[in-house]
């Protein structure tokens, strides 16, 4: 999967700012933008500030706040002066995130306190075509940017907004600027970066709805990966995201992640969810290592690692993982990262509930205060 985030900023701002020259010698001031208390011209002067911003994120690798600078435009600078200013912050948008390895994460608060060079690209377009939209409005003009440009931020950074035929109309709805036959009103959004993992050896990375469809479809996902990867268990995990984001079921941090080594950088497996926990509060969760990875404890790691994590959620309390009875690694690795062997009613359910004739084991590990029996 080929990093497309400089080229979608690029066309992003091209487009809107070829737009918005056809009305530069108008008044933006006194011009309330779309829906927002701003003006057109305070909007745009805003998105020139988004892309700034990101930019610096991403080169200064910042990992606890916002770098605290912002830009400002030379006294008189008339709006064609500022269109320029989006552009040339959006070339820096652009030239950061080409340069920018593809492990790095710097700060972002929503929601996970951090994003990637793709989360970061999907949100400088998201701004541009949002706020293009607004100040569009507020002066009369007609605009619809590129199809491939809302569908790239809504499978990046929108993963539980159910996709539809046409994702500019979806991604206005989603953001509180349109309406969508079937769907409720939104009134509060927030976009959703990947949730992204520790643990000693690994960082244990979130797919989304965009990466999830490349590996689905053979792609790589935009990982490098060990020799032999990705395994096919990870493909077909990367397919069931995509098939609960198509149904408007997904909830991203109860999805997939790829393990990747911290000492190269390179992929070795995949982790994830079998599904959003019941209303018991019971979730499954899936593994698998590339041939040559395994026999190092990476899968344990990994394991422990997003128990750990999930059991620290309220709406979890237990977790469980099906062994082939055969498979007698798998079964160490369950029990090296905290698992232990149902008893024989919970397995028999599980059996039956995966239609096996007694092939496989169960394994659950649980919140320390709930009851073995829950």
């Amino acid at each position: 999967m080929r990093h497309m985030g400089g080229e979608r900023v690029t066309e992003a701002v091209a487009d809107a700012v070829a737009l918005l020259r056809t009305v530069a010698d108008r008044d933006w001031d006194g011009v309330k933008a779309g829906r927002l208390d701003w003006s057109c011209r305070a909007t745009a002067e805003h998105v020139a500030g988004d892309l700034i911003a990101y930019a610096g994120q991403l080169a200064g690798r910042a990992q606890r706040a916002y770098v605290p600078f912002e830009i400002t435009l030379d006294e008189g600078t008339g709006n064609d002066g500022l269109l320029d200013v989006i552009e040339t912050t959006g070339a820096l948008l652009t030239a950061a995130l080409r340069t920018t390895p593809p492990g790095v994460r710097a700060f972002h608060p929503y929601p996970f306190r951090s994003a990637n060079r793709e989360g970061f690209a999907a949100m400088g377009v998201a701004e541009v075509l949002l706020h293009t939209h607004d100040i569009a409005v507020g002066l009369g003009l007609a605009y619809e940017p590129p199809a491939a440009l809302p569908r790239f931020v809504l499978t990046t950074i929108f993963p539980e907004v159910r996709p539809d035929a046409d994702p500019w109309r979806t991604l206005l709805w989603a953001t509180g600027r349109g309406d969508l036959p079937g769907r409720a009103p939104v009134d509060a959004w927030r976009w959703k970066n990947d949730l992204v993992l520790p643990s000693e050896r690994l960082t244990l990375q979130g797919l989304t709805p965009a990466t999830a469809t490349d590996l689905a479809q053979g792609g790589d996902g935009g990982f490098d990966w060990v020799v032999g990867g990705p395994y096919e268990g990870t493909r077909e995990a990367a397919g069931m995201l995509t098939q609960a984001y198509e149904a408007g079921l997904h909830r991203p941090e109860f999805g997939v992640f790829v393990l990747v080594r911290r000492e190269d950088g390179l992929a070795v497996g995949g982790i994830g969810f079998h599904g959003a926990p019941d209303e018991e509060g019971r979730a499954e969760i899936g593994y698998d290592l590339v041939e040559g990875a395994r026999g190092r404890g990476y899968a344990s790691e990994a394991l422990d690692a997003l128990s750990r994590w999930a059991l620290a959620r309220d709406a979890v309390h237990s977790l469980c993982a099906t062994v082939e009875e055969g498979n007698a690694p798998s079964q160490r690795v369950a029990e090296r990262a905290g698992y232990v062997r149902a008893g024989a009613e919970e397995e028999r359910a599980v059996q039956d509930r995966h239609e096996s004739e007694g092939s496989l084991l169960l394994y659950v590990r649980r919140d320390p205060g709930t009851p073995s029996g829950r």
